[in-house]
């Protein structure tokens, strides 16, 4: 058994599996997800988990040279904007519609789905090299 980072099999193996530039998308509740793209599906109720834990422990186990989300969050869910801003502050994040954000999950290698239920508390995590 793991000790440390990501105990979930599925979360662990995309991670593993990344190459530099290939993404993952972790999604509230609501993000539509393309039927090709595999859908790793931590949901239980409304709300857990959060999309606030989900992306810590995501990030505290991968390289990530750029994050992507919905310019809407910044003035529709201002605490998840917030809270982005400050996570990723040394790293680049590319703001872009939420349509083109939807867009852009049919090329994810998987979409990490919580259980958040507030808006666009969505973000698209490149995958950067350790070296």
């Amino acid at each position: 058994m793991k000790k440390h980072g990501i105990l979930n099999s599925h979360i662990a193996k995309v991670l593993a599996d990344l190459g530099h530039t290939d993404f993952i998308v972790i999604a509230d509740a609501g993000l539509p997800i393309p039927d090709h793209v595999p859908k790793i599906d931590l949901a239980l109720t409304v709300g857990v988990p959060g999309f606030k834990e989900t992306l810590a422990a995501v990030a505290d186990d991968l390289v990530i040279e750029k994050v992507t989300a919905a310019q809407e969050v910044q003035t529709q869910n201002e605490p998840i904007f917030d809270y982005m801003e400050a996570m990723f502050s040394d790293t680049q994040i590319e703001w872009v519609t939420h349509e083109a954000f939807k867009t852009l999950t049919k090329q994810a290698k998987a979409v990490i789905r919580t259980g958040e239920a507030s808006p666009y508390a969505n973000c698209i995590l490149h995958a950067g090299v350790f070296f």
